[in-house]
């Protein structure tokens, strides 16, 4: 059982680091949580007017995801793996360091699929690219994606990651309450839209 303490706590540490909020702060951009939705995710990091400070956001989220399951796959077994990408989920989204406010975690579930099972993680992205490129709304491409992720990770997996990415997605869908209600009314933000703080 070590090994799965370990992978949690490897996780969690890996998905803590705010990639977006360290991006704008080198960059002299100052606290990206100061406009826009508050995030600090890719998406907010865009709203800068920083294209190359919202790709390294998104490589970062991203990659510390993968890092978590490909560390702990390496070290120890897939069970770990797993485990291993969801703390690093969990990091993201509540991180210590920021008071437990972290990001809406779509680019760190994105690394953890394309880590655990990579044709899940490209049918992410995918479908995410399809519903973006088509309404211009990251929110709505990331809540449409998540919705498929288990059920793409049932057939291509098994059960073990349907599970664990029904779960993240649940997540997912309360991380982005506010978005759903915007998309309700109308008013939530596009892709590439400045919006003040």
């Amino acid at each position: 059982m070590i090994e799965y303490a370990l992978a949690l706590i490897i996780g969690y540490a890996l998905g803590s680091v705010p990639f977006g909020l360290l991006a704008t702060k080198l960059a002299g951009l100052g606290d990206v949580r100061d406009i826009g939705s508050g995030n600090i995710g890719a998406t907010n990091v865009l709203r800068t007017g920083r294209r190359d400070l919202a790709a390294l956001t998104l490589i970062g989220d991203a990659g510390k995801g993968a890092a978590a399951v490909l560390i702990a796959a390496l070290l120890w077994n897939a069970e770990a793996a797993m485990i291993a990408g969801v703390a690093a989920f969990f990091g993201h989204v509540f991180p210590v360091w920021l008071g437990f406010k972290g990001g809406k975690g779509v680019a760190t579930f994105i690394g953890i699929l394309l880590a655990l099972s990579w044709p899940v993680g490209f049918g992410f992205c995918g479908v995410w690219l399809v519903v973006a490129l088509v309404t211009r709304y990251s929110s709505l491409a990331a809540l449409t994606a998540a919705t498929i992720a288990p059920i793409s990770a049932f057939f291509f997996s098994g059960p073990a990651l349907a599970l664990a990415s029904f779960a993240l997605v649940a997540v997912l869908y309360f991380t982005h309450r506010g978005n759903i209600a915007r998309l309700l009314n109308g008013t939530e933000s596009r892709i590439g839209n400045k919006k003040a703080a």
